[in-house]
């Protein structure tokens, strides 16, 4: 998909990014945090992503971190876009061998100009969907990539 000038590009964002940004502070976000927060980069979700995220936190293995669920809820309500889910049956061109991950390329392949992972299954598949329009990446390589194209700040604050 082309950035097109005076619209605004569109992200997906895997639940270890979600995680990485919400729960755990990781500033490799921040770029992506501060695109999304200014209104410079749209977030897009399903309800099958924050019923994801949803379950992840019900685990009780982020503990450590004491996520604040309505926090964490509160930013999903106010920041993300949520899309109906895809339907049911459509074949999408690219596959993930994790399952569990195909719900975030399926949204993002029609009209996302990123899927933003860290996960090693939805990465692998990043040639593939370029030819498709597509950019995966890690969090930490889309401020290298979105800065010629959108407005990201050059360093790296605290969020």
């Amino acid at each position: 998909m082309l950035l097109v000038p005076g619209h605004t590009p569109i992200a997906v964002l895997d639940t270890n990014v979600v995680l990485d940004w919400l729960v755990f502070r990781n500033p490799a976000c921040t770029p992506l945090v501060q695109a999304i927060e200014a209104g410079r980069l749209r977030w897009i979700v399903t309800a099958a992503m924050w019923d994801e995220l949803n379950h992840v936190l019900s685990l009780g293995t982020l503990n450590a971190w004491t996520p604040h669920r309505d926090s964490i809820q509160g930013t999903w309500d106010r920041l993300a876009l949520t899309l109906p889910t895809q339907t049911p049956g459509l074949i999408a061109p690219l596959r993930c061998t994790d399952p569990d991950d195909q719900k975030f390329i399926e949204l993002a392949l029609p009209q996302a100009h990123w899927l933003i992972s860290r996960d090693r299954a939805v990465l692998k598949l990043s040639r593939r969907a370029a030819k498709l329009g597509l950019q995966i990446v890690a969090p930490d390589c889309w401020a290298h990539i979105a800065a010629s194209s959108i407005d990201v700040p050059d360093r790296v604050d605290s969020f």
